[in-house]
C-alpha cells in the first residue's frame, strides 16, 4: 500500500522540527514537503544540521505543502491556520492544527484571549478537538469512513457532539491541544469524571521549559534572563486558561473555573503541573488512586506512578509519555496531583502524530515508542 504523504507548515520552529523528527520515523507516511516563511529556498538540514543526509528537503511555501500532501500539520501562530484548513478540508485532506485557531469552541473566548475572530465558522463547527486519551472516539478513520475501534474516552461528552464519519469528500480538521492543557487535563480527568474532588477550588500550578516560548527571540528566554531564574508569568491570564476550562467543562458537565498560574523553568523541555483539589465526601486517597489506575490502566502513554514516587520531567524527556503521581495532604484533606510531560512531544508534536495515527487507523503508538533518556 502506498504511504500517505505528510507535510509540515512552519517546519523550522521547535514544534515543527519535532514533527519532522517523528514523521521521518513513521513507517506509514512519507514526509513529502516542508515550509518556512523565514527560510524558504533553504534546505531544512541547513537549519537543523542533525538532519544532514537524513532529510534534505528544500523549504517551500505553504501552498506547496497543502497541494502536495494528504496530511498537513500546521505549526503556526494563532490567526494563521484558517485559510489553509479551509483548502485542506474542501480537498478531503487531514489538517492537524498545532496552534490555537481551532481549540476554542466559543468564538467569544477566542476573541477575548487571542484578539481574533472566526472567518470560517463552519470549519470550527466541523473541527475535532482531541487529547487522544480523552477524545479518541471522536476521531474518524481517514482510510474508509469507519469509526475508530477504540471508544475509550470522556464518557460525559454528549453524543450530539460527535462528528460525522470522515470521508474523502470532506476533510478532517483536528485541533491539537495546548501543552499546559494536556498536562492539567490528563492529571485531573479521572478525579473530575468520578466526582471525587470539589470543582470549586482547584489550583493548577504549572512550569514549562523555555522551548514553550518558541524559537523566536524574546528577552525573557535569553540565556542570561532565564538561567538561574524562576518566576510565574501571565499570572491568572494565560491563554490556555479557557481551553483548560473547556475540557474540564466537558468532563464535569457543568461550568468550571480554576486558578492557573504558569512559570518559566530554566530548562529546555518539560511541563510540570502540580494540581491541588479537595476530596469530596465519600472519597479518600486510596479510592482515588484506584480510580486513576482504572482510568489509565490500559493507556499506552499515561502512567500512574507507584506510591512514594514523584513525577519528574527528567523521566519523560523526548518521549510521548505523561507521568502522574498522586499525593495526599492529610492535614488539609487535599489531593495533590503531579503531572509531567515533554512539552514538545506529548504536549505538541507527539500528540499530533498520536492524533494522526488514530484518525488514519494506524496503531496509536506508531513512531512514538521512544523510551525517555536517563539524562
Amino acid at each position: 500500500m502506498d504511504k500517505l504523504k505528510a507535510g509540515v507548515i512552519g517546519a523550522t520552529g521547535y514544534a515543527g522540527f519535532e514533527l519532522v523528527r517523528l514523521l521521518l520515523a513513521h513507517p506509514e507516511v512519507e514526509l513529502k514537503s516542508v515550509s518556512s516563511v523565514s527560510y524558504k529556498g533553504e534546505r531544512i538540514s541547513d537549519i537543523y544540521p542533525q538532519l544532514t543526509g537524513i532529510c534534505d528537503l528544500v523549504l517551500t511555501d505553504d501552498e506547496a505543502v497543502t497541494s502536495d500532501c494528504d496530511i498537513i500539520f500546521a505549526s503556526l501562530p494563532a490567526g494563521h491556520s484558517e485559510p489553509m484548513a479551509k483548502k485542506c478540508f474542501e480537498s478531503g485532506k487531514l489538517f492537524i492544527d498545532m496552534g490555537a485557531d481551532f481549540r476554542l469552541k466559543d468564538e467569544k473566548d477566542y476573541t477575548e484571549w487571542y484578539g481574533g475572530h472566526y472567518s470560517e465558522k463552519e470549519l470550527h463547527e466541523a473541527a475535532v478537538y482531541s487529547i487522544p486519551e480523552l477524545h479518541r472516539r471522536l476521531l474518524k478513520n481517514i482510510k474508509d469512513t469507519k469509526d475508530v475501534k477504540s471508544t475509550k474516552g470522556i464518557e460525559n461528552i454528549k453524543e450530539s457532539e460527535e462528528s460525522e464519519s470522515f470521508s474523502h469528500k470532506k476533510g478532517l480538521i483536528i485541533a491539537n491541544p495546548g501543552c499546559y492543557v494536556t498536562s492539567i487535563c490528563l492529571g485531573l480527568y479521572p478525579a473530575i469524571a468520578a466526582g471525587a474532588v470539589d470543582t470549586e477550588s482547584i489550583i493548577a500550578d504549572s512550569k514549562s521549559g523555555a522551548t514553550g516560548a518558541g524559537r523566536g527571540l524574546a528577552l525573557n528566554t535569553h540565556f542570561t534572563e532565564c538561567n538561574e531564574a524562576f518566576s510565574p508569568y501571565k499570572t491568572a491570564c494565560h491563554r490556555h486558561t479557557p481551553e483548560i476550562e473547556q475540557v474540564l467543562n466537558e468532563i464535569s458537565g457543568k461550568s468550571f473555573k480554576l486558578t492557573f498560574v504558569p512559570h518559566l523553568l530554566p530548562a529546555n523541555r518539560g511541563i510540570e503541573s502540580t494540581i491541588y483539589a479537595s476530596f469530596k465526601e465519600g472519597f479518600d486517597f486510596l479510592k482515588v488512586r484506584e480510580i486513576y489506575e482504572k482510568a489509565y490502566g490500559e493507556e499506552k502513554f499515561v502512567k500512574i506512578l507507584p506510591d512514594g514516587m514523584t513525577a519528574n520531567i527528567k523521566n519523560i524527556k523526548y518521549s510521548n509519555f505523561c507521568h502522574i503521581s498522586l499525593h495526599e495532604d492529610k492535614r488539609t484533606g487535599r489531593l495533590i496531583i503531579v503531572s509531567v510531560l515533554d512539552n514538545m512531544v506529548k504536549g505538541a508534536a507527539g500528540q499530533a502524530v498520536q492524533n494522526m495515527n488514530i484518525a488514519c487507523g494506524f496503531e496509536e503508538d506508531t513512531a512514538l515508542c521512544m523510551i525517555p533518556t536517563a539524562f
